[in-house]
């Protein structure tokens, strides 16, 4: 599969109702670096994700991939995946869930079992391959969200928020995971509200306020030196609109 990154944001937003949430976003993300969303409750981290994704589209601007060439959508939609903070799991097993991933990338019925469970094995659940997923724990229900990401080698990986329920045992499982995806190639854009994590993954930030991309600096430059007022105060604590 030929690849579709960088991803280009040209001058992206999003209104509801009339009301602005996304508001001239421009940013230019290429393959490697692992990319952090940090800002306030309600800066859009979320949405973001979400348009960047396909699962909304923007009403102003445009999201594109693989550097201007005109990719078709099936082929943008195969080559990446994203993990919600509450993972959307179907009413089947552990293995079920992960076989119909590979059964909408294309793979062949009698090759999703055996890649199922090694995705399934390389995620620490592979005794809980025939456990209904929804009974899961949380941390075990995350795992399968990356397991079945995992599953389909995504090019880009988006992860909204995928720890913020998790205990610290069940988060260090799913950093280390995600660390996993990066060593293999895929592109990861993450949203978190943890700074400590944020610190331990990022290689580039962008910091959202008020629905606009504030900063998109390096890791090391944000959390030295920010340069705008909204992230000092982030990151001091102080309560950011």
């Amino acid at each position: 599969m030929r690849g579709i990154l960088p991803l280009h944001l040209d001058h992206l937003g999003f209104a509801a109702h009339g009301r602005p949430l996304l508001q001239g976003i421009n940013v230019r993300l290429e393959a490697g670096a692992r990319t952090i969303v940090l800002g306030p409750n309600g800066a859009g981290k979320s949405l973001l994700l979400r348009l960047c994704h396909g699962l909304l589209a923007p009403t102003e601007g445009k999201v594109n991939w693989g550097g201007g060439d005109m990719l078709a959508p099936d082929v943008v939609g195969r080559a990446q995946a994203m993990v919600f903070q509450r993972p959307v799991l179907l009413r089947r097993s552990a293995a079920a869930n992960v076989r119909h991933a590979l059964a909408l990338a294309g793979m062949p019925w009698r090759s999703r079992r055996d890649a199922a469970l090694d995705a399934l094995d390389r995620f620490g659940l592979a005794h809980l391959a025939r456990r209904p997923a929804r009974v899961l724990s949380g941390g075990e229900q995350q795992r399968l969200a990356l397991a079945r990401a995992w599953a389909v080698r995504p090019q880009v990986l988006f992860l909204d928020e995928p720890t913020a329920a998790l205990d610290p045992a069940a988060t260090l499982a799913v950093e280390l995971a995600v660390q996993e995806f990066h060593q293999s190639g895929t592109k990861i854009i993450m949203t978190t509200h943890d700074l400590g994590q944020a610190r331990r993954l990022a290689d580039e930030v962008l910091f959202l306020s008020r629905g606009r991309l504030v900063e998109h600096a390096s890791a090391q430059a944000f959390f030295k030196h920010p340069t705008s007022p909204q992230a000092r105060a982030f990151l001091a604590g102080e309560l950011v609109s």
